[in-house]
């Protein structure tokens, strides 16, 4: 186990070890395997291992737990009742199939959230509880109840379907290597040598299904950091690496403990943050980038101060460091913040990209499309067949649909099997039957297509055109409407691009890539936009300057007030996170009072702030601070906008002033020198209004150094407080304050 703290290298040492053990070792390929948690480390280890030695790493098994175990199911189909071209369903899927049920027994889904069943059912899954299991141990709970009755049908309408959950790809190969110990042998000598990639975030069952592979040859090398384990909400279980040393008796553990990432400000304000959890692994980081930019703290009125306050700094580091769009990240505790940021960055002409939102393959028009493709591969898939047997409308109405279920249910058959064979004995409104008949003719003659040979992307085309669905689209001819066609033209550019990617491309192997899809993969590094994403997105990833925001108990960490405290190590674990996705520039920021409900509620700054080393955090004005003593209550705390921040300025020494050190040189520079301190003259021309933000360092005509610690009003009318260390605070109207920007 290689214990590889916060930037020190984790998928370095898992493509040196690998290209090791292939070109130095002489160990076929085909004996390792690679999992990950995201496709594009996958793609990112594999190109990095090609580079190293070539060719040679074309034939490893490398990919997320979901991709490798979803093509051994797939090559095992048969052993376990399916069909190789089974459908994965994500979240969506799986929810309409439960709502679906829940109307099926008679519970109204308003009451009986479909969202709340699926979750318990995927936690259920994912510590390895059956459905009988769960019901005799959840005997007095009238939801759990209903949970276990519906958790049972759930996975025989999934067989009915030839379809699994995300869940099901993990949990049935556990299933089949335990019934078939020759299927399972075949695989521990086919997988020889096991490495896994960010080994905290395993749940039960990843632990179990390794432990499974790893357990005849012994060969198990994994790497990760328990610091950085923040998956407990989607099942994730911290004690797999705390407790690997007591699973595997003989297994040697390494330390990796210099980051190469972080200035050592930020990896100090991190580590100081670490500390205070009691469940972990014994290391301690350092780094050889000494110093850096002190970790600034912003305190703000409230999140609509806040996120102009950040747009405003974003400006200003373009403008002082000459980092770009792409440079910056803007991390939240809960998606719901970033509507703010992104009003803001829209105010200041700056671009950003969006990672969490509406995923692109999520789009009605998407998911209409892919049901039709998911249809073809898979004719038993009755979610997507129901979904889409009457888009666009073809005169097949609810009635006779809700008859073709019904009738499929008490035969305990399939609704293709009804259509496609028996459409007259269904006894329905002959002109449903008429649509319905030539809806099968249309699956059977692009099924042909594809059985022929053609391409996927020309058969998506004749879909398209003999369904009418992209004039379905565009009927009312809005913007929206647009928006729509051009996504499924999108779409069609997609396949085509795997089309040409892959040698031999099938439209089942298609559908499972991105039904595998995560955020992390939809991330796009270069597109010179500012990112804004959740801490959990942000895993894995850098940037020069990152904003930490909404830093106020009951957000980060959440729950702070409801005696959740078991939860306080995994969000302390969270801010960790999200620190270490600094490179250079990190701000802190919290507000004093949100909106919540519609009515404006103080706010708590959060506790962690009061866990971090003094000595690496400065305020805006540059001064340092020193952390309040507190004890945690479940009562908010009622704070003021002047002056009554939870933080205590410290200007007592001159050290916070040292204008001069590392400081760009000027473009141009006067011929005096004001007590040793060069200045740009001339700054307000050079650098508009704009310039002047919170933090700033200024240089004026009678005060002399200072900097500025709030700003107000626009336009002519723009004032900024100055804090001069000789002089104390001053408020000024920018326009006539005469203020040069230090440089």
């Amino acid at each position: 186990m290689v214990v590889a703290g916060a930037g020190s290298g984790k998928t370095r040492v898992l493509t040196y070890r690998i290209a090791y053990m292939l070109q130095e070792c002489a160990i076929p390929p085909t004996k390792i395997l690679a999992l990950t948690f995201t496709n594009k480390a996958a793609k990112e280890m594999k190109e990095r291992i090609q580079k190293l030695i070539g060719e040679g790493s074309s034939k490893l098994w490398m990919g997320t737990f979901h991709s490798v175990f979803s093509k051994i199911l797939r090559i095992e189909a048969k052993a376990i009742g399916y069909d190789s071209n089974f459908s994965i369903y994500d979240t969506d899927d799986s929810e309409s199939v439960i709502r679906s049920i829940i109307k099926e027994m008679g519970y109204d889904p308003k009451d009986i959230k479909p969202k709340t069943i699926r979750h318990k059912i995927s936690d259920a899954k994912n510590q390895l509880v059956g459905p009988d299991a769960y019901t005799e141990l959840n005997q007095h709970n009238h939801l759990d109840k209903i949970t276990g009755k519906v958790y049972q049908t759930y996975i025989e309408r999934l067989r009915l379907n030839n379809a699994m959950d995300f869940d099901d790809l993990l949990i049935i190969p556990i299933a089949l290597f335990a019934k078939y110990p020759n299927i399972l042998e075949k695989y521990q000598d086919r997988f020889e040598y096991i490495l896994i990639d960010e080994y905290q975030d395993t749940n039960r069952a990843q632990y179990v299904v390794t432990k499974q592979l790893a357990q005849k040859h012994k060969n198990l090398c994994v790497v990760g950091d328990d610091a950085q384990s923040i998956y407990a909400f989607r099942g994730a279980d911290i004690s797999n690496i705390l407790n690997f040393k007591k699973d595997y008796e003989h297994a040697v553990q390494i330390p990796l403990e210099q980051n190469y990432r972080c200035t050592s400000h930020i990896l100090q304000c991190a580590d100081s943050i670490i500390k205070h959890n009691t469940q972990q692994l014994e290391k301690t980081l350092w780094t050889l980038n000494s110093g850096g930019d002190y970790v600034t703290l912003l305190q703000n009125n409230d999140e609509r101060d806040e996120a102009n306050r950040i747009a405003m700094h974003i400006q200003n580091q373009k403008y002082r460091k000459g980092y770009k769009d792409n440079d910056f990240a803007i991390l939240y505790r809960t998606n719901y913040q970033s509507r703010v940021f992104e009003d803001a960055l829209r105010r200041h002409g700056i671009a950003y990209q969006l990672v969490g939102g509406i995923s692109f393959y999520q789009r009605a028009e998407i998911k209409d499309v892919l049901a039709y493709l998911k249809v073809l591969a898979n004719p038993q898939d009755e979610n997507s067949l129901l979904r889409i047997i009457n888009v666009p409308a073809r005169g097949i109405g609810n009635k006779s649909l809700n008859d073709l279920t019904k009738m499929a249910r008490t035969e305990g058959n399939k609704v293709w099997e009804i259509i496609s064979t028996r459409l007259t004995e269904a006894g329905l409104y002959k002109p449903a039957e008429k649509h319905i008949g030539e809806f099968v003719e249309l699956i059977k003659n692009l099924q042909n297509e594809l059985i022929n040979g053609m391409a996927i992307s020309e058969v998506v085309r004749h879909l398209l055109e003999k369904t009418g669905y992209l004039t379905h689209l565009v009927q009312d001819g809005s913007q929206q409407s647009l928006n729509k066609r051009d996504n499924v033209v999108e779409l069609q550019n997609a396949i085509a691009y795997y089309e040409r990617a892959t040698k031999k491309p099938k439209l089942a192997n298609f559908l499972q890539e991105i039904s595998l899809v995560t955020d992390a993969d939809k991330y796009d590094e270069n597109r010179p936009m500012v990112t804004l994403m959740t801490v959990h997105a942000s895993k894995g990833l850098e940037f020069p300057c990152v904003f930490i925001v909404g830093l106020e108990d009951n957000l980060f960490p959440m729950g702070a007030r409801n005696g959740e405290e078991e939860n306080i190590e995994e969000e302390r674990r969270l801010l960790y996170v999200a620190i270490t996705r600094a490179k250079e520039v990190l701000y802190l920021s919290y507000a004093e009072n949100r909106i919540k409900y519609g009515e404006a509620q103080a706010c708590m700054r959060s506790r962690f702030l009061d866990e971090i080393d003094s000595g690496v955090v400065v305020t805006e004005a540059g001064a340092s601070i020193k952390q309040k003593q507190r004890k945690f209550s479940n009562s908010s705390t009622s704070t003021s906008n002047s002056g009554s921040s939870d933080y205590q300025i410290d200007t007592s020494t001159s050290q916070d002033f040292e204008y001069n050190q590392d400081w760009k040189k000027p473009l141009k520079t006067s011929s005096k020198d004001t007590n040793g301190l060069k200045f740009t003259p001339d700054a307000t021309l050079s650098a508009g209004a704009e310039a002047y933000i919170v933090g700033i360092q200024v240089l004026h005509p009678k005060f002399g150094p200072g900097k500025i610690i709030q700003r107000g009003g626009v336009g002519g009318d723009i004032k900024v407080t100055v804090f001069f260390p000789k002089y104390g605070q001053k408020k000024l109207l920018l326009k006539f304050a005469k203020l040069q920007i230090m440089g």
